[in-house]
């Protein structure tokens, strides 16, 4: 799932190509896709658009007449950027959501899954937009009062509460397990268990670890359209890295599996060199972890606590 840095990527590009420029029309190929019939979709048609922001995970383009298109890659989204289309052409072909046909080019929505996650919301208003950000702070401006708050508001495992998106604001599974990498932490270990060192080092880590991100993907990207937003990539510490040498301490990179999700970690730089077992970790995450990722986003309507 594209996490803050794919995001900020994505919104940097888009901006670059959009703003200011007129949305000629929204065309949809997956009726899943649409999940808001007031205002109606035809009615963004010749609007412009005024700005790009995030939500969370989430994309939103700012219109005239104060309407946004809200958009939700989930896992499996992404955008492509095509010349001009032909309103009866598929930009991606058989995975094609949808087509948003600009006055001079055509920004794709296609989605590689079987399972249509992916959504597009048309709201009017800030107080309609409201309603779809989930809350959390965000992790490259809170101090570390705001952190530490938003940290001890629940006590789960370190690794569930980054990814929290009621408590923090972009993070994700891959970036959670370079930043508990980062802060030499246990995915495991339970907030309330966290000293004020531990805490003040995973603040640091945090905001570190996305800034530079978000910067070596813009740089890898340059003026070109994103077109390998990934969760899985060569330079990363830990995630995506099973078995891999460490390139802090060179021991092999270890994961933990629990339903949908999985932990990538060093035991040698995290975990004091002791290995997390997977049945462990389901035993100890049985309520303590969704199992899907529609449970992850059934916690953006929850509140803390």
């Amino acid at each position: 799932m594209p996490e803050l840095p794919d995001i900020a990527l994505y919104i940097d590009a888009l901006g670059a190509r959009t703003i200011g420029r007129k949305l000629e029309r929204v065309r949809l190929f997956s009726p899943f896709l649409l999940r808001t019939f007031e205002p109606p979709l035809a009615e963004v048609s010749g609007k412009r658009v005024r700005e790009l922001r995030r939500l969370g995970k989430r994309i939103v383009f700012g219109l005239e007449d104060e309407l946004f298109l809200v958009i939700h890659l989930m896992i499996a989204g992404r955008f492509r950027w095509e010349e001009p289309q032909d309103p009866t052409s598929k930009p991606g072909g058989r995975i094609a959501l949808a087509a948003f046909d600009f006055e001079h080019a055509t920004l794709g929505l296609t989605e590689a899954s079987k399972k249509k996650r992916a959504s597009l919301h048309v709201v009017r208003g800030e107080a309609e937009l409201g309603a779809h950000d989930p809350g959390g702070v965000d992790p490259l401006t809170c101090d570390l009062a705001s952190f530490r708050a938003a940290l001890t508001a629940e006590n789960h495992t370190v690794k569930r509460t980054l990814t929290h998106p009621r408590l923090f604001s972009g993070i994700g599974n891959a970036y959670s397990d370079e930043i508990l990498h980062r802060a030499r932490l246990s995915p495991l270990k339970w907030t309330s268990r966290l000293s004020d060192e531990e805490i003040e080092r995973l603040h640091g880590a945090t905001r570190e670890v996305l800034v530079e991100w978000t910067e070596r993907l813009k740089t890898q990207t340059g003026a070109e359209f994103p077109s390998k937003v990934t969760a899985f990539r060569p330079e990363m510490a830990v995630h995506g890295r099973y078995k891999l040498p460490c390139p802090v301490c060179g021991a092999p990179v270890q994961r933990i599996v629990h339903a949908e999700n999985e932990s990538n970690y060093c035991a040698r730089c995290q975990t004091e060199g002791k290995v997390l077992a997977d049945r462990s970790l389901s035993q100890l995450l049985k309520g303590d972890w969704p199992r899907t990722l529609e449970d992850w986003e059934a916690l953006k309507g929850q509140k803390p606590g």
